[in-house]
């Protein structure tokens, strides 16, 4: 999958295009046993299973992967959540924003399945890994949901609470880093008041250390179900 990705390394910008031939989606990814159960929880409520292990890492086709701003969807049961993104190029490692939008319904007949039934939406901003890792643990995530017509925080935590993107890639490949090509959604956190569908999802990766942000927003158009 082709994407197009301002970047930003060391005050100097470029825009690149990156073929995208590996997706991989980090789930179960925080540090806190205890938050993991409470995520695991939220979903069961859901109808959802327990995963085998945590983390866990998904192979999901790389098609799924957009940049746009409009996501249409089968049915009403679906919803977005903010992680942030790994790109891995051929000059190292790059940090953006993305939503694992998931459909809710078939993530209680299959996590897997799910994963591959809704669009992967991607940022078109990135920041170089190296310029934030050593002040990765004070950055903040946060998503708005517009429910019922009112946009509403949906999701807010700092990244301390999901393991470092360098300790996923170790644990998924028992390297440093991961080969060219390769993008990595890398953990969300719970949902404020319980995961639910909304018409618009906005999210954001806050710097408050070099005073910058990465942003992204989309619509959800919701297809019927019909048989």
């Amino acid at each position: 999958m082709l994407l197009q990705f301002d970047r930003l390394a060391n005050d100097r910008t470029d825009r690149v295009s990156v073929e995208i031939d590996s997706l991989v989606i980090a789930g179960w990814a925080g540090r806190d046993a205890a938050a993991i159960e409470h995520h695991i929880e939220e979903l069961a409520a859901l109808g959802i299973p327990r995963p085998s292990t945590t983390p866990l890492y998904y192979r999901v086709a790389a098609q799924t992967l957009t940049q746009d701003t409009c996501l249409t969807v089968l049915g009403p049961d679906s919803s977005g959540e903010v992680e942030p993104v790994i790109v891995a190029m051929a000059d190292g490692l790059w940090v953006g924003i993305g939503s694992d939008h998931t459909d809710r319904k078939a993530e209680a007949s299959g996590i897997a399945l799910s994963k591959q039934l809704c669009g992967k939406l991607v940022g078109s901003r990135l920041w170089s890994y190296a310029d934030v890792e050593a002040h990765w643990d004070e950055m903040m995530l946060r998503s708005w949901a517009t429910i019922d017509g009112k946009r509403t925080l949906y999701q807010e935590s700092p990244v301390s609470s999901l393991r470092t993107p360098r300790d996923l890639i170790r644990r998924h490949t028992g390297s440093a880093t991961l080969p060219a090509g390769t993008l990595m959604f890398c953990g969300t956190p719970g949902a404020i008041g319980g995961i639910r569908p909304a018409t618009r999802f906005e999210m954001e990766l806050d710097d408050p250390v070099l005073g910058r942000r990465l942003t992204h927003s989309y619509d959800v158009d919701v297809l019927p179900v019909v048989s």
